[in-house]
């Protein structure tokens, strides 16, 4: 399979960090007098604005965002991590993700701006090639603007590049402002994305499928299903026949996966971190893990038995929903021939008793920092289960929506467990629809964006971490949980203290 990975550019055509969220043009960089110039300036420009996406802040952290819910738990010694956005414990100057969020998606914001106001000017480009760049840049505009109104909230809108001094006088706008310039963009972009694309370059199915999720995300339900419908007519995605094997890497870029980050074996850091902060096995046999993020026995609890039985206390990984061991390295269980956690271990698994085998590569060996697995940000999977969702909040065909949800529970061949019943009032196919959600997308990262639409923190938390033999770990939100505070990461201390305009979170 053709895979497109961006380098980390050098050189970067005015994309440097500087004390502020936004990039400004500094003396030592390649400068628009000395640049675009050819297909191949642009192509470089439009990587780098891509490359944006792998920063752990951004999408490169993966599955790990599990631990910012129930999920998952987070081994780090540093401030401002998952693990303290899990537990309720993030402030303004934590640093980490409350800072790096900010400043990345900013960063890839101003790239694409960058983009958009040059890109004319290169000669011997066709004009199609142009529309195409553009196209492609509204998404990601779009992509990291959706994670910023997800973060934070209301957050200045630059949609054009700015001067130092300009940066430091720009205000928040509303969030439904963010949200519609979102909109925009994703629109802008479905104007001129192909249907096919080589793996990691975004789509026309990709727009439409990150939009039906910032629908979602404001309980847009009609538009959702206007979205959903957009996707199917392009009759191209599709649930991949096996759930084990949809995360392996000889099945990447099946037709189940509508958008995802690409990586590859190789120098210069282009692989993927899963192998070394999920799982650990970097190497065939015999290595303990290194890794940060592990799931744990709140998460465990939550997968049902084959047949709606009860769970036999004395045996209680026997008849379990098969996604459990697909998902979760547990007691018990074999991992590239060795038994977990006796012949092969790994670090935060020790303490809380489980480890990630998801998106983690069995049957080849992958050096640390080079696993070429990629990552589905949004997969068809996710998308039948959005559809399912707007029609029970519609109240609407709620036994359709339900064959929606068996179809995800029977439809491949190695998940095959009891359907829900139909006749269920919205209330029970809600809950039904919620559980399924946190089962079949369990450390893909999904789940804490669903727990802050839902408003649902304050049912769900306080959540205990315990370790392997029982003892505790950690609470989770121990005062419980505050929506109109813990929706949201607090605005960073080091950008109100350059711009007084950045009006503090709730709460923070």
């Amino acid at each position: 399979m053709k895979k497109i990975c961006v380098l980390i550019l050098s050189l970067t055509v005015g994309f440097t960090s500087c004390e502020s969220f936004l990039d400004i043009l500094p003396d030592d960089q390649i400068m628009s007098v000395t640049f675009w110039e050819s297909k191949e300036d642009a192509t470089l420009a439009l990587n780098g604005v891509y490359n944006v996406l792998r920063n752990s802040y951004v999408y490169g952290y993966g599955g790990g965002y599990d631990a910012c819910t129930p999920n998952a738990y987070q081994w780090a010694h540093w401030e401002g991590q998952q693990m303290q956005v899990g537990a309720g414990q993030i402030f303004s100057g934590s640093g980490a993700i409350v800072v790096e969020r900010w400043r990345q998606c900013y960063n890839g914001i101003n790239r694409a701006n960058y983009l958009l106001e040059n890109i004319d000017n290169v000669p011997e480009m066709t004009a199609e090639d142009k529309t195409l760049y553009k196209a492609e840049v509204y998404f990601l505009r779009a992509v990291f603007y959706d994670l910023l109104a997800k973060s934070y909230g209301g957050v200045p809108l630059i949609l054009n590049t700015l001067t130092t001094e300009e940066s430091r006088s720009v205000s928040r706008a509303s969030e439904d402002e963010v949200w519609a310039q979102i909109h925009a963009d994703y629109d802008e972009a479905i104007k001129s994305l192909p249907k096919d694309a080589v793996a990691g370059k975004a789509t026309l199915g990709a727009a439409w499928g990150m939009k039906m999720k910032a629908y979602l995300y404001n309980s847009q339900w009609d538009k959702v299903l206007e979205c959903c419908d957009q996707i199917d007519a392009l009759g191209k995605y599709s649930l991949y026949p096996s759930y084990y094997g949809l995360f392996q890497f000889e099945n990447e870029g099946n037709d189940e996966t509508l958008f995802a980050l690409s990586f590859m074996e190789g120098p210069y850091t282009q692989g993927s971190v899963f192998d070394r902060y999920w799982q650990g096995q970097n190497l065939k046999y015999g290595m303990n893990g290194s890794n940060s993020t592990a799931p744990i026995q709140d998460l465990v609890d939550a997968y049902e038995t084959i047949d709606g039985s009860p769970i036999d206390p004395a045996d209680p990984y026997k008849n379990r929903d098969p996604r459990l061991d697909f998902s979760i390295l547990r007691p018990g269980a074999y991992f590239q021939g060795q038994l977990y956690p006796v012949e092969i271990q790994n670090h935060t698994g020790q303490k809380v008793g489980f480890a990630i085998r998801k998106y983690t590569i069995e049957t080849m060996q992958v050096r640390e920092n080079e696993s070429p697995l990629d990552f589905m940000i949004l997969r068809y999977g996710d998308v039948l289960l959005c559809r399912a969702e707007a029609m029970i909040e519609l109240n609407r065909d709620i036994d359709v929506a339900i064959d929606i949800i068996n179809r995800i529970r029977t439809e491949r061949t190695d998940v095959k467990i009891t359907t829900i019943r139909k006749g269920l009032s919205q209330a029970d196919a809600r809950n039904v629809l919620r559980k399924e959600r946190r089962i079949e997308l369990a450390l893909e990262g999904q789940y804490w964006d669903d727990i802050k639409r839902w408003e649902a923190g304050p049912e769900i938390y306080p959540v205990e971490v315990r370790g392997a033999l029982g003892d505790l770990i950690q609470v989770k939100f121990p005062d419980g949980y505050r929506v109109e505070k813990d929706n949201h990461l607090p605005i960073p201390d080091s950008e109100i203290s350059l711009n007084p305009n950045l009006i503090q979170n709730t709460g923070y």
